[in-house]
């Protein structure tokens, strides 16, 4: 059976009721809104712990907005939430694996109920529009209806092998025991429960830790799994400090394995630390340098729209955000032209009106590296528009700035090789296709990566020898990011992921699991 996808702005266009949908999300947005300034807890073994310090969430969109309170836990919180992960294992990954589908299918129910709450939640606490927020929580519900369908066609991961005259011969796959969930802000959803399911459903037992842009919604995602059955102590919630709660895990022998979504240098730290411990499985998505390719046979007008999606949706703050175009110089003008008249159009407004597309930037850091790296486009290269922060009246209270695209850049500077995670995309001009192929791969990332062609030699020669996981052709929609659960498993190549398999696919689950052989004789 082919997998369904959640796909709710769709579904509702596809029934001519757009209005419903926005009706739905502005009715959350208000519900949301009353609820702002409450205090969110530390959770260890199913109850929550009220600690010494707090973090204030204030919105990126508007910092006036305080959205709540988290209680900030410490290596203490942490330690203790290990022991409770670990006292909860023995009976959870002895549970038969039909009862965990079943919960998790349960999961999945409510979070549908609830997915434009949640996805209002997102707008104001990571700066998602309205259409990127509800697609966050419907990824994060095809996670664990994709896992669940996944266990069970699997047969919980046991097989049978082939037997001798007097044996008989069983392959399993087992749980390895506690695992450190860090997640990132801009799918604080998603990713996050995309990692903690394939955890919890294979067995293993968590450490929840949110990024700290993002807590309150991670909160909201464990509360639910709590209220759908998940037992104490199997999944545990620690926010606070990255430095002090990842060092704790990290330190701890107790900790079998542990799975990251960020940056490149904070994921090599952690497979670094986490080594001199004992040999675990770390599995970890680390960003990308993306590129898109375009030819002189392609369609123009599909190249500009889907280029311009990829690289501004979210404020080019995906690890699958287009980064880069290569070009061919004898089309390089006709494109350009229909590529600034796309990005033209995109609306930069606050996440929660209807008209907005580009949206804010996530925190202070992200608004002064965007600052910074529109000054390098500006000296060392020709900005073709944008380069500037937004402080007008209507977004001087938010992480505000343009989308960018620069032109001219040399081929080795820095911002073409660089993850910048801001909405800035360089564009480099070629003449023959190998070399676009050659510059493309130059990156030490592999991520994503797309091409508009209509030439079969070269979308062949593209499939063939381009160094990223996920890769796209002609592709309206996006040239670089979007990827369905079901549909295009999401991993990386090279310095963008350490286990070359993707989130979303056939092959996920197996790594939180260990192989075992049993043999019995007759």
């Amino acid at each position: 059976m082919v997998f369904k996808n959640e796909d709710t702005f769709q579904t509702f266009l596809d029934r001519n009721e757009e209005n419903q949908f926005h009706n739905l999300y502005e009715k959350a947005v208000n519900l949301v809104s009353s609820q702002f300034g409450r205090t969110y807890l530390v959770i260890i073994n199913g109850k929550k712990v009220s600690t010494s310090q707090i973090m204030i969430r204030t919105s990126p969109a508007d910092r006036r907005i305080i959205l709540g309170y988290m209680q900030k836990g410490n290596s203490t919180h942490a330690k203790k939430a290990i022991h409770a992960a670990m006292e909860a294992f023995e009976e959870w990954s002895t549970i038969d694996y039909k009862k965990r589908v079943k919960l998790f299918r349960k999961i999945g129910t409510i979070l549908k109920k609830r997915k434009f709450e949640l996805s209002a939640w997102l707008t104001f606490e990571n700066g998602k529009n309205r259409y990127e927020s509800i697609a966050d929580i419907d990824e994060a519900i095809d996670f664990v209806m994709y896992y669940s369908d996944e266990m069970e066609k699997n047969n919980g991961f046991v097989t049978k092998k082939s037997e001798s005259s007097n044996e008989l011969n069983t392959n399993i796959m087992k749980p390895y025991g506690v695992w450190a969930i860090i997640a990132p802000f801009n799918f604080p959803a998603a990713i996050l429960v995309g990692m903690s399911a394939g955890a919890l459903i294979t067995g293993n037992t968590v450490i929840v830790k949110p990024a700290s842009d993002t807590p309150i919604i991670g909160y909201k995602i464990v509360e639910i799994m709590i209220e759908a059955g998940i037992p104490n102590g199997v999944i545990n919630f620690v926010p606070g400090s990255g430095v002090e709660i990842g060092k704790t895990i990290i330190d701890s022998n107790e900790i079998a394995g542990v799975v990251f979504t960020g940056s490149r240098e904070v994921g090599y730290r952690l497979m670094s630390e986490s080594k001199k411990t004992k040999p675990r499985p770390v599995i970890a998505e680390l960003g990308g340098k993306n590129a898109t390719i375009v030819t002189d046979t392609a369609n123009l007008d599909m190249a500009a729209e889907g280029i311009a999606k990829a690289a501004f949706s979210y404020s080019g703050q995906k690890c699958s955000a287009c980064s880069r175009v290569y070009v061919q110089r004898n089309v390089k003008s006709q494109f350009l032209s229909k590529l600034l008249e796309k990005t033209k159009k995109l609306k930069v407004e606050n996440p929660k009106e209807k008209e907005s597309y580009v949206g804010p930037l996530i925190n202070l850091d992200a608004y002064n590296n965007f600052k910074k790296y529109s000054r390098l486009a500006s000296k060392y290269g020709n900005i073709l528009t944008g380069g500037s922060v937004i402080r007008n009246k209507q977004f001087k209270h938010g992480f505000y700035v343009e989308p960018t695209i620069v032109d001219g850049l040399p081929k080795d500077h820095p911002l073409l090789k660089k993850e910048l995670f801001v909405p800035i995309l360089c564009v480099t001009e070629y003449d023959k296709f190998d070399n676009a192929i050659k510059m493309t791969n130059e990156s030490e990332y592999g991520l994503t990566s797309g091409i508009y062609s209509n030439k079969k030699d070269e979308i062949f020669k593209f499939l063939q020898g381009i160094e990223a996981g996920v890769i796209y052709v002609n592709r309206k929609k996006s040239s670089t990011t979007g990827a369905m659960v079901g549909r295009q498993s999401f991993g990386g190549w090279k310095d963008s992921g350490t286990t070359g398999k993707g989130t979303g696919g056939r092959y996920y689950l197996t790594q939180f699991m260990r192989e075992q052989s049993q043999t019995i004789v007759k």
